[in-house]
Formats: C-alpha cells, sequence, structure tokens
C-alpha cells in the first residue's frame, strides 16, 4: 500500500466506501436538479416563448453593447490594478520607513473595506457623472492591493543570493528590483496574476450599483422590462448572462495555463558553443594535456628535450 503527503492510501473497504458516497452524492444532486427544473417548468420559465425573446436583434445588440462596455470596464482596471500592484509592491519593500507604511496602510485600507462601499465611494465622491471611470477605478484600487501582495510574495521568494551578487556588482536598489527581483516576481507568480484578473472581471458586474450598462444591469433591465405570458423572464435571462460570464472566464484562465506552459518549456534551437579546455588540464577522454597551438610546439620542444637527455646520456656512456 502506497502512502500519500497528505493521507494514506484507501484500503479496499475504504475504497469501496468512497464510490458508495460518491454514487449516493451524485445521485442526490442530480434529484435536486431534477427537482429545480420541474418547478422552473411548471412554472413556465423553460417554455421556448421565455427563450424566444433572444431572438429580437433589440435585445441582441443590448446584449453585445454591455459586453463591450464590460470588456471596456475590465480592461481599465486590469491595467490600472497592475500598475498600482506594482508601485505598491516595491512601496512595501522600500528601506525608507515613510514609503513602506504608507503603502502597507493603503493596501490594508482598501483590502478591509468592501469593494461596493468603494465604487460606490468614488462614484458619489469624484466621478457622479462617469459611471465607467468610477467602476474602473474602484476596481482598480481594490485589486491593485491584492496584485501589490502577489507581487510582493514573488518577490521574497526570489533566491536571496540574487540580490546580494547583484549589488556585488555595483547596482542600486532600484536597478535589483526592476532587472533582477521584478522579472523573476511576475513569471513565478504570473498565475496566480491572471487569476486574480479573473476575479476583477468578475467584479465589473458591481457596476449595477452605479447604474453602469455592463452584462448584469443590461440582463436586469431586459428581464424587467419584457414581459412573456404574463412572466418575466429572470430565468433565461441569467442563463445566458451567466453562460457569458462564464465563457470569459474560461477564456481568462485558458490563457493563464497556455502563459504557465510556455513559461515552463524549454527553449530550443539556440546554439551552444563547444567548451574549450584549458591550456595545462587533462581530457579525462583522450588521457592527454590539454593544449594550445603555442603549447602545442611547447610539448613538441619538450619531446625533443626528452630526446636530446637521452642523446647526454649515450655521450656520457
Amino acid at each position: 500500500m502506497s502512502a500519500s503527503v497528505l493521507y494514506d492510501a484507501p484500503g479496499p473497504k475504504a475504497v469501496v466506501r468512497n464510490r458508495i458516497y460518491a454514487v449516493v452524492g451524485t445521485l442526490v444532486i442530480a434529484a435536486l436538479i431534477g427537482v429545480s427544473v420541474l418547478r422552473l417548468a411548471d412554472k413556465g420559465h423553460l417554455a421556448p416563448e421565455m427563450w424566444d425573446i433572444f431572438n429580437y436583434a433589440g435585445i441582441r445588440q443590448n446584449i453585445a453593447d454591455a459586453l463591450v462596455a464590460t470588456l471596456k470596464a475590465f480592461g481599465l482596471a486590469a491595467i490600472g490594478s497592475l500598475v498600482l500592484g506594482v508601485v505598491l509592491a516595491v512601496g512595501r519593500l522600500s528601506d525608507h520607513k515613510p514609503v513602506r507604511w504608507a503603502a502597507t496602510t493603503f493596501i490594508e485600507l482598501f483590502r478591509s473595506l468592501p469593494l461596493l462601499i468603494t465604487i460606490y465611494a468614488i462614484w458619489v465622491g469624484f466621478l457622479t457623472d462617469h459611471s465607467m471611470w468610477a467602476l474602473a477605478a474602484g476596481l482598480s484600487v481594490y485589486n491593485g492591493c491584492v496584485q501589490a501582495e502577489v507581487l510582493r510574495a514573488g518577490v521574497n521568494a526570489v533566491p536571496r543570493g540574487q540580490s546580494e551578487a547583484a549589488y556585488a556588482l555595483g547596482m542600486s536598489k532600484t536597478q535589483v528590483m526592476v532587472t533582477v527581483l521584478m522579472p523573476q516576481a511576475i513569471r513565478s507568480m504570473l498565475p496566480t496574476i491572471i487569476s486574480q484578473l479573473v476575479v476583477t472581471l468578475k467584479d465589473t458586474s458591481l457596476g449595477f450599483i452605479i447604474l453602469y450598462p455592463e452584462l448584469l444591469q443590461t440582463a436586469r433591465l431586459i428581464a424587467s422590462n419584457t414581459q412573456v405570458n404574463g412572466q418575466y423572464p429572470y430565468v433565461s435571462t441569467i442563463a445566458v448572462i451567466g453562460t457569458i460570464y462564464i465563457v470569459l472566464c474560461l477564456l481568462l484562465s485558458s490563457l493563464a495555463t497556455w502563459i504557465e506552459k510556455r513559461g515552463r518549456r524549454a527553449k530550443t534551437g539556440i546554439a551552444v558553443a563547444p567548451a574549450v579546455q584549458a591550456p595545462g588540464t587533462i581530457d579525462a577522454t583522450a588521457g592527454t594535456f590539454g593544449t594550445n597551438a603555442d603549447g602545442a610546439g611547447g610539448a613538441g620542444g619538450a619531446g625533443a628535450a626528452t630526446d636530446g637527455a637521452g642523446g647526454a646520456g649515450v655521450a656520457k656512456d
């Protein structure tokens, strides 16, 4: 029986018991889904007419506009959070106490505040007439604080000997951070960074609180202003908009996986110069001394001197 790092491998009885639990759990989940589908069907939420509303050009255009608005806010928030994260991470790692304290206070403050409050406060206090910028700013502030902690962890994970070697070469702290530490931190923490960007994408749905016409706000307007058979198509609208969110998040997750695999892939096609044997060293394969062009002549001279020594011995005799 093999053992795992986290737990012992299950025995025959445990394997049977786990399989029974898995089958029972699957049946329970399937029963719950079946009951939910039957209740929705009884209330008419799964009727074809509820889904036929998405064949209208006006509703399709509204969803397309909402998707573009969501991607705009996400793009601005992604760039803003990454830039702010780098600045805050460098501030937290600074040797100057005022800078380090200011960055730490900013991070702890906005990480503790609910994101919805931050977005609403920025909208009411500064950007009342620009809901997209208010949403992007709120997302940038919160997610920038999270990205700063991710980058700081990545910098601290870099072996200390690399920074010490850079300082030994005469590099300044800024040069060490920019050229040595931060690139390695970004590369090692890239999957986590992109995972946080997925969270940023989903958080754009909070724009409904400031009336920004993103996907969730548009879904609410479509469902509340369209009546089919005396009912509002909330279920079908939520299903369609939720599917769009799932597809977007899966695309970002696939991007993270692709980047991680690309970073781990070995580089090929780079010519490597053959090693040059230093003079005076022994070649283990040939059992000879390594020489250069001059050394070859020297070896020949040594051989001639040996012959000369032999001749001298003969003359002596």
